[in-house]
């Protein structure tokens, strides 16, 4: 089960879909407030509230149990709900996943939790095109890797009502989250974790990956070098390899209470 990042969505994954489809069943949504799902005004944005929606899919799709994959918010949203459920868990890797620990764009969280900044933001993000493509380039380590194919898929559905005012809302609870995730991490040390970071990451800080790895006992870390906030993105053959090796070597390890697993 992939799970996309903040205004990302299932087309983040193309590329690595076909990689992975070979030796897996494969599942890439468009959570709720992302892509082309419902984007409802009153949809919950705390973080529990995401998890409990990514396991309602599960529950959707008949899976018992899986190797989960979250990318940035996604890895964030994985983390609670492997804390929720972590006997339907059988791996978890972590893309840059959001955490207390970064200490990169707390200004701009800062920034968006002002009223004024809040209201007004989302209606400008949505009408000037340019801006779409500047969220775009600051997650690539390096921006001559995007084609216009990539600036366009990301574009497409930020021109949707909701999609930016829900991640308005999500950086209101985003202290209260990071809180509830780090309280979370002692009941999935146990789950068989894997965490990678592009070494220019400009969204979530790679030195945080060490804090993530001790809470978590010694979770496996890898840097793909030169790559930045969507690693998967800018170089999905290794980090395909990379997220390869971890799944095999997690997948003969049994999780109590598992009754169907989708590979």
């Amino acid at each position: 089960m992939l799970v996309h990042g903040l205004l990302g969505y299932s087309f983040s994954w193309r590329s690595v879909i076909p990689l992975l489809t070979h030796d897996w069943e494969v599942f890439a949504p468009d959570m709720p407030g992302a892509g082309f799902s419902e984007c409802r005004a009153d949809l919950d944005c705390r973080l529990g509230s995401a998890a409990h929606r990514l396991l309602a899919l599960l529950d959707a799709a008949g899976i018992r149990s899986c190797h989960l994959v979250g990318s940035s918010y996604g890895g964030a949203t994985a983390v609670l709900a492997a804390g929720l459920a972590p006997s339907r868990i059988r791996s978890l890797t972590l893309v840059s996943p959001a955490n207390p620990w970064s200490r990169i764009g707390r200004k701009r969280l800062a920034l968006l939790r002002n009223p004024v900044m809040a209201h007004f933001f989302p209606k400008m993000a949505r009408s000037v095109h340019p801006v779409h493509r500047y969220f775009v380039r600051r997650m690539w380590g390096d921006p001559r890797r995007i084609t216009e194919e990539t600036l366009e898929g990301y574009s497409r559905p930020l021109i949707r009502a909701g999609i930016f005012e829900h991640s308005v809302k999500i950086v209101r609870t985003w202290k209260a989250d990071m809180a509830q995730l780090e309280a979370m991490l002692p009941k999935i040390a146990s789950i068989p974790t894997l965490l990678v970071w592009g070494s220019k990451d400009r969204v979530v800080d790679p030195s945080s990956a060490k804090f993530l790895s001790q809470a978590l006992r010694g979770a496996r870390i890898e840097i793909i070098e030169g790559a930045g906030h969507l690693p998967y993105e800018e170089c999905p053959e290794e980090f395909c390899r990379i997220l390869q090796e971890f799944l095999h070597s997690a997948r003969a390890q049994p999780v109590k209470g598992s009754v169907r697993d989708v590979t």
